[in-house]
């Protein structure tokens, strides 16, 4: 991984729309220091890696100074690996083009590489987590949207623009699909994600006279999490959401096992630890449909990253890659 120990550390940052967090990460994926600050706060990206650079300095500082650390990895929405900037996110206070990389940089002296958050919990997976030894894998991460990191040939796919594996985005349901964030109908993420499953609890009780501990909560408060204890608490259409929604994904996943025949597919976030209720119904409509020279070949793990420690090992993880281009 690094073979230059003169340099042991390497940086993690992860932007998410409420809280960025960073951390000092050695080696074995051990994250040694670690801090936060509120992104909203910040209307200025300039504002912004300012407060970042204050609050990271002295960690880095109390481990042996900017010479110990390899590089920077940041993982943020709308990222572009190729330009190291941030494109028109929409849950970020900045607007347009923002070349947060090298400001980073900049400020820094220590080589910064960006990604999207998805890629970088792939990363993260390959370096650190269970896809750890794989050329050939893809990461799905089930949050409030679907976010993808396909890997071939051991590289992270990023396509001419640096924007490709957006598999959230494919067309999963062309009649009547669901109103997408993205303006679209029917994409994966609208049924696979958190907040798809609990769209699907509203369905599925308006659709339904079936007793169900959700009816106690308000159909608008409802969440996935709210799905899952009703499911272990064994409530019936909480189950049956449950077998919708992973039947649904596994069909996708069974097309994305077409796309690029992967060692394994590794799901990541809060719905992946419903464990059975998820993976049961996700495993069969993989067999189900996928092609026959594809089947059996195709494993689907859990993340092996703590949610936690995820989002900073995940970015930290593009830091050890930097060392072939500076």
């Amino acid at each position: 991984m690094n073979s230059n120990m003169e340099k042991p550390y390497v940086v993690g940052i992860d932007i998410g729309g409420t809280n960025t967090v960073f951390g000092i990460v050695d080696a074995r994926g051990t994250i040694i220091a670690s801090g936060s600050i509120k992104t909203g706060a910040y209307e200025q990206a300039d504002d912004y890696v300012n407060e970042v650079c204050k609050n990271l300095l002295p960690l880095i500082i109390a481990n042996g100074g900017a010479d110990k650390i390899k590089g920077i990895g940041i993982g943020a929405p709308n990222g572009n690996y190729y330009s190291g900037t941030i494109e028109f996110a929409p849950n970020l206070p900045w607007k347009g083009v923002i070349p947060l990389a090298a400001m980073f940089e900049e400020r820094l002296g220590i080589p910064c590489a960006l990604t999207n958050d998805a890629n970088a919990a792939g990363i993260g997976e390959m370096t650190y987590g269970a896809a750890r030894g794989m050329k050939d894998f893809i990461m799905i991460t089930l949050g409030t949207g679907v976010g993808s990191g396909i890997v071939i040939n051991g590289q992270m796919v990023y396509g001419h623009d640096g924007f490709a594996g957006e598999l959230g985005h494919t067309i999963i349901r062309r009649e009547n699909g669901r109103l997408c964030g993205c303006g679209r109908h029917g994409c994966l993420e609208t049924y696979c994600s958190a907040t798809g499953v609990a769209r699907s609890a509203r369905e599925f009780l308006t659709a339904s006279t079936e007793p169900s501990l959700l009816r106690s909560i308000p159909a608008e408060n409802i969440t996935s999490k709210d799905v899952y204890d009703a499911a272990v608490q064994g409530d019936k259409l909480a189950q049956d959401i449950f077998e919708f929604t992973g039947t649904i994904l596994g069909e996708a996943l069974a097309d994305f096992i077409a796309f690029s025949s992967p060692e394994a597919i590794v799901l990541f976030g809060g719905l992946a630890k419903a464990g059975d209720y998820i993976f049961k119904p996700i495993q069969k409509a993989i067999d189900n449909n996928v092609l026959n020279i594809y089947k059996g070949k195709t494993k689907l793990l859990a993340s092996e990253l703590k949610d936690s420690d995820a989002a900073v090992l995940g970015a930290s993880a593009l830091g050890w890659e930097l060392r072939d281009m500076k």
